[in-house]
């Protein structure tokens, strides 16, 4: 799903979404949120053009290396692409990843500023150039419905787990991933997930991660898991074990879309 805005509009839009239905586990390959704004280009050949060549470019080049950067155009009609798969999984999951986001992006009507979020993967691209530069802007967040017991002593928790995968994410030659297992009770386990794109210094990494850890609190509460996807950055905590590697070669668990509410937002 697609959520349309215009550039200039400077307020916090909303998007919440919750469903009873009951669908399986494994949507690896689904999109969790898109955002689309801006222009739209269909009826521009040669910006089309562009945009074709950049999301093809990114997906087929971040398919082999996890991370890529395109651009295409001139004049005021460059269009700049950027791909990137999570730092924990496996070629093959990326490559389907990244091929399944490089034909979805396209229903944004070839608007001038398009990004879709996968569990696995994100791609964007847009007629300005924004890499190498922290973008919190719009983002995706999902929040587990439930809750857990003992609010403060969990949120503790949460914040000790989450600060050790942020500093492992901005810590040169970590390729921009963190990631965490901490012991909250003898029963439970929080598992912690930070990741910057790879055009990001350290210094604009931690800044990144900074900012969408803050935002823990405003939108997440107490809930079991959440995260929060900005263009820039993602951070994310479960209690279950969601990414790689597993224990005997287990798959992880993806993020089941009818056990939590999204947030699309625009700051």
């Amino acid at each position: 799903m697609a959520f349309n805005d215009t550039r200039a509009c400077r307020c916090l839009a909303l998007v919440v979404v919750v469903s009873l239905a009951l669908l399986p586990l494994g949507m690896a390959m689904d999109p969790i949120g898109s955002y689309c704004t801006g222009t739209s280009f269909a009826g521009n050949k040669k910006v089309v053009a562009s945009i074709n060549s950049v999301v093809t470019d990114v997906a087929t080049k971040g398919s082999t290396s996890g991370f890529a950067t395109s651009s295409a155009g001139n004049d005021k009609n460059v269009i700049y692409g950027l791909a990137q798969c999570r730092g924990d999984v496996s070629a093959s999951d990326c490559a389907a990843c990244l091929a399944s986001a490089a034909n979805q992006i396209l229903t944004c009507n070839y608007q001038s500023d398009s990004r879709i979020w996968y569990d696995y993967c994100f791609m964007r691209y847009e007629n300005a150039n924004f890499v190498g530069q922290t973008d919190t802007d719009a983002g995706v967040i999902l929040v587990n419905v439930q809750s857990m017991d003992n609010a403060k002593a969990f949120l503790k928790a949460v914040g000790k787990a989450m600060d050790k995968a942020t500093a492992q994410a901005a810590a040169a030659g970590s390729g921009g991933l963190g990631r965490t297992k901490d012991q909250y009770t003898p029963f439970v386990s929080i598992y912690g997930l930070a990741q910057c794109t790879r055009d990001l210094s350290p210094l604009a990494c931690a800044q990144c991660l900074s900012t969408a850890v803050s935002r823990f609190g405003q939108y997440c509460g107490a809930a079991q898991g959440c995260q929060i996807n900005y263009s820039s950055c993602r951070v994310r905590y479960e209690i279950y074990p969601f990414f790689f590697p597993l224990a005997g070669g287990a798959r992880a668990a993806t993020t089941d879309m009818t056990k939590y509410t999204k947030i699309v937002v625009h700051h």
